[in-house]
């Protein structure tokens, strides 16, 4: 392991990595209870063959970028790239579960040829920087959102669309609707009290205590445990489950677009089709960019290049390790995998080679026989751990120059739309068309590079053509 991973020139020990990849697991295992939760609501997969999917996606994204780049970094299935994918892409625009792995899947080879061919750049340039940095925000919000619908806290509302459950027991709530939703409360809480005294996967165990509580306060709410049932702990039932409804599902069924032209004419389907695979592209590339940047600063891992920039070691192959995920989980029945800003806990652990990503990927391989286990994990627990994500995702603003209007309407533009509207690559077209229509009226049209004109122009389309 030492000549594999380079540990003495990296200035680390065994016992030093194996310590950084639990740490970087107990961080990030949330996941596995958060993704397949998600893609359960879908009704056509259950929570048992999207968690084989997940933890296996991560398992294959995290040796990957271990032994290829050998940076102590993880992979999984990407929060907000998962809520893409279920309320944007299926729910939303009407696409299948099989037909959304298609998606996900022309993201990864798209990833990969912009990696190979040096291509990427071009890609990140057309971006402006106004709606890079927003991105994410708007991606914490929409998250953030969902986890509220999903905790019963946000409900609908006819007369402004969304509104606040009730809490009053005296009205038309009662201590059954209520205590789900102090669950989540409680929960968030507990996140953020153990985030602020520095515990090692803070998000993992406060999820497992809001369970708990969960089923403890289920004794006081009458018919709780009426149709609760162990019968189904078997934890070979979710690889079963994982074969006939996920794997390869994006091969036998995702190139079949039926229902979704039922509706929508096929000229429709190809603009979405692009917008959409670009979307999923964009966000991907930015998200591993930023992450293995951001955690490499913080291990101080940068390295200085010829021009004397910083950047990241190895930066092609783990940008290529994470397209390869991002394609393997695509047949595996999963969202876009990326590259997890957890592991910058596994690398102020001390990780810093790619043993470390090995020693969590086999915590990965562990947890596969623990779908039982997290299938008891409610809703009212993992949706405290997305609007926490939304927390940390929306942190990025203060990089954002609100006092220059120039900036301040596409940034703006691109964080509202997206949980406004319930759909990522909505956020980034107004945040694109803003963009360009600050610089026409302020005679700045010079300064807009070819690729993001067109990058614009493909989003623009997309509003007129086929919403």
């Amino acid at each position: 392991m030492k000549n594999i991973f380079k540990l003495q020139e990296k200035g680390t020990t065994v016992r030093t990595e194996i310590l950084a990849g639990i740490t970087t697991f107990t961080a990030m295992a949330y996941i596995l209870f958060v993704n397949p939760g998600m893609f359960e609501e879908l009704g056509v997969v259950s929570f048992g063959a999207i968690y084989i999917a997940t933890a296996l996606s991560a398992v294959i994204g995290t040796v990957l970028i271990g032994l290829l780049a050998n940076l102590p970094f993880a992979q999984a299935s990407g929060m907000g790239l998962n809520a893409f994918f279920v309320y944007t892409v299926c729910f939303g625009l009407g696409f299948t579960y099989a037909n959304a792995l298609l998606f996900v899947l022309v993201d990864g080879i798209l990833f990969v040829l912009l990696t190979v061919t040096g291509l990427r750049k071009i890609i990140f340039d057309a971006i402006p920087s106004s709606v890079k940095a927003a991105i994410p925000a708007g991606i914490g919000l929409f998250i953030a959102f969902i986890g509220l619908q999903d905790a019963g806290i946000v409900v609908n509302d006819p007369a402004t669309c969304v509104g606040l459950a009730s809490f009053n027991l005296l009205g038309s709530a009662t201590w059954g609707t209520i205590m789900p939703m102090l669950v989540t409360l409680i929960t968030l809480i507990l996140i953020t009290a153990l985030s602020k005294h520095g515990v090692k996967g803070a998000m993992l165990w406060s999820i497992l205590i809001g369970a708990v509580l969960y089923y403890g306060l289920g004794f006081t709410v009458p018919e709780f445990y009426k149709d609760f049932s162990l019968t189904t702990l078997n934890p070979f039932a979710a690889f079963k489950e994982f074969g006939e409804l996920a794997f390869g599902k994006v091969f036998t069924e995702g190139f079949d677009f039926s229902k979704y032209l039922e509706t929508h004419d096929k000229s429709s389907l190809i603009l979405t089709f692009a917008t959409t695979a670009l979307a999923f592209c964009m966000v991907d590339m930015f998200d591993t960019l930023g992450t293995l940047f951001g955690a490499c600063k913080t291990g101080n891992m940068l390295i200085v290049n010829e021009k004397g920039e910083e950047e990241v070691p190895n930066m092609n192959r783990a940008m290529l390790a994470d397209a390869i995920a991002t394609c393997t989980g695509a047949i595996c029945g999963t969202s876009t995998v990326t590259t997890y800003v957890e592991s910058s806990s596994g690398v102020a652990a001390g990780g810093r080679t790619g043993l470390t990503s090995i020693v969590t990927a086999l915590l990965f391989v562990a947890a596969m026989f623990l779908s039982p286990i997290a299938a008891l994990v409610p809703a009212a627990a993992y949706a405290a751990a997305l609007i926490y994500v939304g927390i940390l995702m929306i942190s990025c603003v203060t990089k954002i120059e609100w006092d220059n209007p120039a900036v301040a309407l596409p940034s703006f533009m691109t964080i509202v739309m997206m949980p406004f509207t319930y759909n990522i690559s909505y956020g980034i077209a107004f945040g694109l068309m803003s963009f360009v229509a600050v610089k026409l009226f302020t005679g700045d049209v010079k300064k807009i590079n070819i690729s993001t004109w067109i990058i614009t122009l493909l989003f623009t389309l997309m509003f007129f053509l086929t919403h």
